[in-house]
């Protein structure tokens, strides 16, 4: 399998490093976590302009026809510096949700707007002990005269403080646990009967508990009722898929500041870099950071397969990979910088954060590694 990039893969890693490193610094998210969006509109809308937000979406939708692998590359260099816009969540998720599960009309409603950078859209398919099964939903959505009355409530709705939508995954029909029976609807923020409690996770990143008792017009269905769990679930691994490849972001750049510090700090005169222990570690960060370099790599090309067997078996494996890899090397970062990696001033601290919420996002090491371990191909058939 080739993985060299074309030429065009190439010139979206340049243009986006440059503008990373140029107007996303990370200084900038050190401003973002006190600000109560979390996030630019400005800047939303801007990555909206550039094609970003609808790179791996097709034309007919407005979006750019890429690939997921091109989408892959950008939010990668998103790692790096820990850019605050939920890029992931709601272009790459929600998008891609909106893009399985609705209809001609309803893409030209809310998911082109979403492509342009003109509105947030957010997953919402939390709830208490959910566990990462999207199956698990208790809000239910009776049919009215009007249309449906969603009841219920979502807990950890990404980005979900400033989302202008929320695309909400509720019960029509069968009990929690049952992948039958689950549709989508589409909920305004502003509509009556909709709670928001803003929330800030551990990374500085802004959430919501959500709290439902509205009534909806049948339009807000999208697609079909009772046939959203294939959507969801796909739009999940996308999520994971994703994860993967900022980790790699993270990775790399805890990595080279860890190196960094090695070389330039003294202890006795000496400078660490020069102990063999400590170059050893160095190593196992490198070779951790080329492993799951790899896994994401390979979750980036089958996320987007329609052989669900294949596209589970790649993104487990790269998710079981980051929440092991990921998280040593952002340990081994903050171990190796000494006192200095364990205050909020140095940014070392600010990657190991991000890197334990990546490592749960989508699905934490124990979801993933009991999924991988029931497919077929790795029970054989036993």
């Amino acid at each position: 399998m080739d993985f060299e990039l074309s030429s065009d893969q190439k010139t979206i890693v340049k243009t986006v490093a440059e503008f990373v490193k140029k107007e996303l610094p990370i200084s900038r998210m050190r401003k973002m976590r006190s600000d109560p969006t979390g996030f630019s509109r400005d800047m939303w809308k801007q990555m909206g302009d550039l094609g970003w937000l609808g790179i791996a979406m097709p034309g007919e939708v407005g979006g750019f026809g890429g690939t997921f692998v091109d989408a892959a590359l950008i939010v990668e260099q998103f790692g790096t510096a820990l850019v605050s816009e939920p890029y992931s969540e709601c272009a790459l998720v929600a998008g891609h949700a909106l893009l399985f599960a609705g209809t001609t009309e309803q893409h030209a409603e809310w998911l082109a707007p979403l492509i342009a950078g003109e509105s947030v859209v957010t997953l919402a398919w939390t709830e208490r002990g959910t566990r990462y099964n999207p199956a698990h939903v208790q809000t239910r959505a009776e049919r009215t005269a009007q249309g449906y009355h969603l009841t219920g409530e979502k807990t950890w709705v990404l980005a979900g403080n400033a989302a202008d939508q929320y695309l909400v995954c509720a019960r029509t029909s069968g009990v929690s646990g049952s992948t039958n029976g689950l549709s989508l609807f589409v909920v305004h923020s502003a509509d009556p009967g909709v709670t928001v409690v803003p929330l800030s996770t551990m990374d500085g990143r802004k959430a919501a508990h959500l709290t439902f008792n509205c009534t909806l017009p049948a339009s807000r269905l999208l697609g079909e009722e009772r046939q959203a769990y294939q959507a969801v679930t796909r739009a999940l691994d996308i999520g994971a898929a994703a994860a993967c490849s900022e980790g790699v972001g993270v990775m790399k750049v805890a990595l080279a500041m860890t190196v960094e510090y090695l070389k330039t700090r003294e202890q006795f005169g000496t400078k660490i870099g020069t102990f063999q222990a400590l170059q050893h570690r160095a190593v196992d960060m490198f070779i951790e950071t080329e492993l799951a370099k790899s896994t994401a790599i390979m979750a980036s090309i089958k996320v987007s397969d329609e052989n669900a067997e294949e596209r589970e078996r790649a993104v487990s494996a790269a998710k079981v990979n980051l929440a092991q890899s990921g998280k040593y090397v952002a340990a081994q970062s903050i171990q190796l910088h000494g006192g200095i990696g364990v205050t909020d001033e140095h940014d070392i601290g600010l990657y190991f954060k991000r890197m334990q919420i990546l490592a749960t996002l989508w699905g934490d090491e124990e979801h993933h590694l009991t999924r991988f371990s029931s497919l077929p191909s790795f029970t054989a058939g036993m």
